[in-house]
């Protein structure tokens, strides 16, 4: 990331860097051609953090998931959002993830933290999410027209959950 996008993304959003929550090391990097073309959103299903240590705890436990069970060569998510509005770098920019078959390399994967069926995630995490977004598209990172999709219109899934679903509907660029 050159040194304006850099810092125009971190004075809105504090992102916690994979060294601070403890990151295994990928066993594999791809380049993403920026800027891509969507923003897809996900909840990881389980509790929400509502703090920034079990919001550690819980990117290295999805991150050894994705590692040691589903054997894929890092964390999927591009970003993953706790519910006290902390932003954990997964894959981070530039990186092609493992969040939306057949779209990785097209969009980047931003993930709230927890089970989000019958309630949203904090506002915390919403506002953190809609920050983050909004500084990808004005830093070049997504297209300005770029399109806002839940994961469960990309594939099989209830992800991001109905209540979540249901919100993102309402954010800018949200594409049908």
């Amino acid at each position: 990331m050159d040194s304006d996008a850099q810092s125009a993304t971190s004075r809105a959003v504090k992102i916690v860097r994979r060294a601070e929550w403890g990151a295994r090391p990928p066993q594999s990097i791809s380049r993403l051609q920026e800027p891509v073309t969507y923003a897809f959103i996900h909840h990881s299903a389980g509790t929400e953090p509502k703090d920034l240590e079990s919001g550690k705890r819980t990117v290295r436990s999805i991150q050894n998931y994705h590692m040691d069970t589903q054997k894929w060569s890092d964390i999927g998510y591009t970003f993953l959002i706790g519910g006290d509005g902390s932003v954990f770098e997964g894959r981070g920019w530039g990186i092609v993830g493992a969040h939306t078959m057949n779209y990785n390399s097209t969009g980047y994967g931003f993930c709230f933290l927890g089970t989000f069926t019958n309630s949203l995630p904090t506002l915390a995490a919403r506002n953190a999410a809609k920050a983050l977004i909004a500084e990808a598209a004005a830093a070049g990172r997504l297209k300005k027209d770029y399109k806002l999709k839940g994961h469960r219109q990309m594939g099989s899934t209830e992800c991001p959950g109905t209540a979540l679903y249901n919100e993102i509907k309402t954010w800018p660029h949200f594409s049908p």
